[in-house]
């Protein structure tokens, strides 16, 4: 401890500094610690609900909240359980002041929407206890040298970086938009999460510091005797100077290692996601090139992986399968795979600028002359070749038809084409096919439909 202290140049005035301080900030009657708290809390609330990260970063610089915590820890090093019960009482009350005016504010918006800064603040992991213990070390060590002004650079870092107040206000914000408990249960982890690391970090470093010295203690004790007979007096005469340091140590370590747990089983899942993430992107690009991509949708489950693809090709069952198999043996999870083939962009633009060039050429030709009257059979016929001429005007050259029947009902006329092809036309490609029939054969009420035959082998090697 001798070492540490002379490394990090900690002599006894600044001991005594530190502790003065320490009690300081624990008085619950200072109105700038209260302003603070109020501003951090809507500024943050604020930052969340705008999905703004620069603006609960000021929440965070302008937040008093680290001041309480820190005295706790000082208090639980040094033996003086008074200290430490005067600042977790004010913690407490600063964090019911706060949770409650996020509520509010968040009650009278007249959206409730959950962005992405909410998100990140509701499934806390293991990372986020360690990122909480070395900012609480790095904070705990510059109080402890707050007269070499360390703390002018280190505290405002340390306040971004373990995220007090925004955790509260999406507290704050699952109370307000309707009681949401998952967004509480998973913002108070996080904010229990840095309040125990901070309090332990800062617990150990003013240990090793040799915060529980003589001198600090008899400055304790002269400090408890000035408190008045009645109210804290009566309660510091409740709590012993010097507490037994063991189990002060157990308690900490104990609420540590209880939070851990639900925070383990959050690293795995997160963990388990990352790797079925991308052991399906790799399968991905292998099966289908990222040009023929329309979108891509992956849910990670605790013991299965689903994937949807909209793609511009299809993909034979036996591809699928094989992509199934290899997903599940990268992630260790059951996968499935669904791809939705649809029409490519170029085919679409192709199918688009045949009709409007049929179009225009029907409106450039001079009106038909009416034709004489003719029997039943002719009627027939010219039928049959109307429609066979609009057929071959507006049909693309692939697929190719094989046949077609048109039959009329009370809701007009009904023409079925029979075409072979591996796979069935899409719903955009059928609705402008039928538009363009419809103004070729001036039959506003006409109806298509289609049936697909699957191409036969001796069809396939024909055109091979």
């Amino acid at each position: 401890m001798n070492h540490l202290q002379r490394w990090l140049r900690i002599d006894a005035d600044a001991k005594l500094r530190t502790y003065r301080e320490g009690y300081e900030t624990a008085e619950l009657r200072e109105l700038s610690y209260w302003l603070g708290i109020l501003f951090s809390a809507g500024i943050a609330t604020l930052g969340l609900v705008l999905n703004s990260p620069a603006v609960i970063i000021g929440a965070m610089l302008i937040s008093p909240l680290m001041n309480p915590i820190m005295a706790t820890g000082l208090g639980l090093a040094t033996g003086d359980l008074y200290l430490a019960f005067k600042a977790l009482i004010k913690l407490l009350l600063s964090i019911l002041v706060a949770v409650a005016l996020s509520a509010v504010l968040v009650w009278t918006l007249p959206f409730h929407s959950i962005t992405n800064e909410i998100l990140s603040r509701i499934n806390p992991t293991l990372l986020d206890l360690g990122v909480a213990l070395l900012s609480g070390l790095a904070g705990s060590v510059a109080v402890t040298r707050s007269n070499s002004g360390e703390g002018v650079t280190t505290l405002p870092g340390v306040a971004i970086a373990v995220a007090l107040m925004p955790p509260l206000c999406t507290v704050g914000f699952g109370i307000g938009s309707g009681w949401s408990w998952s967004i509480i249960g998973g913002a108070s982890l996080l904010f229990l999460t840095n309040l125990v690391a901070i309090v332990f970090s800062a617990f150990l470093i003013f240990l090793l510091t040799g915060m529980n010295t003589s001198e600090v203690r008899h400055a304790i004790a002269e400090r408890r005797s000035h408190e008045p007979v009645a109210g804290a007096g009566r309660l510091s005469r409740l709590f012993s100077i010097a507490g037994p340091l063991h189990w002060r140590i157990i308690v900490l370590v104990s609420l540590l290692l209880l939070i851990a747990f639900p925070l383990q089983k959050a690293l795995r899942q997160l963990a388990r996601e990352a790797i079925a993430r991308d052991a399906v992107q790799q399968v991905v690009s292998k099966i289908l090139p990222r040009n023929d991509v329309v979108s891509s949708q992956t849910e990670v489950g605790p013991t299965t992986v689903a994937v949807r693809i909209v793609a511009t090709r299809s993909l034979s069952d036996s591809a699928r399968q094989a992509a199934e198999a290899e997903i599940s043996h990268r992630s260790h999870l059951a996968a499935s795979l669904t791809v939705q083939s649809i029409a490519s962009q170029s085919e679409l633009g192709r199918l688009v600028e045949r009709i409007n060039a049929t179009q225009a050429a029907a409106a450039a030709a001079p009106p038909p002359a009416p034709p004489p009257p003719s029997t039943l059979t002719q009627d027939g016929d010219e039928i049959r070749k109307r429609v066979s001429a609009a057929l071959t005007a507006v049909w693309p050259p692939q697929p190719p038809v094989d046949s077609y029947n048109l039959t009329f009902s009370q809701t007009g006329p009904q023409l079925n084409v029979v075409y072979a092809a591996p796979r069935d036309i899409d719903a955009l490609s059928l609705d402008l096919l039928q538009t363009a029939l419809r103004k070729q054969l001036a039959s506003p009420a006409l109806t298509l439909t289609l049936t697909r035959n699957p191409p036969t082998r001796s069809r396939t090697a024909s055109r091979r």
